[in-house]
């Protein structure tokens, strides 16, 4: 199962001096894992993805965000300055369930 979508970078506001960033999933990408994770997911309801922005790969994992009512995915430091993005701009993401 794979998704690719456009989204902006956001900081969590629980840890803003941490600087932790993430992308929100797109609700029918969202609905879709919820489904998938309702069968086999990990702690607190995390799935592992395959993940592509620009030209950087990585494994890690999507997580329900109530707060956001989505799934959200983390985006290190190293992809953002890998791929000269900041907070607030748009990335073009792919994600791939590794489990599904």
């Amino acid at each position: 199962m794979t998704f690719e979508f456009e989204a902006a970078i956001w900081v969590w506001d629980a840890r803003k001096t941490d600087t932790w960033t993430f992308v929100s999933l797109p609700d029918a990408a969202a609905d879709e894992i919820a489904d998938v994770a309702d069968r086999g997911a990990r702690g607190f309801g995390s799935m592992r993805v395959d993940v592509t922005i620009g030209q950087t790969t990585w494994r890690t994992s999507v997580f329900p965000d109530k707060a956001r009512g989505t799934y959200v995915l983390p985006v290190k430091k190293a992809v953002r300055a890998a791929e000269h993005l900041a907070i607030g701009d748009t990335a073009r993401v792919r994600v791939a369930l590794v489990d599904a």
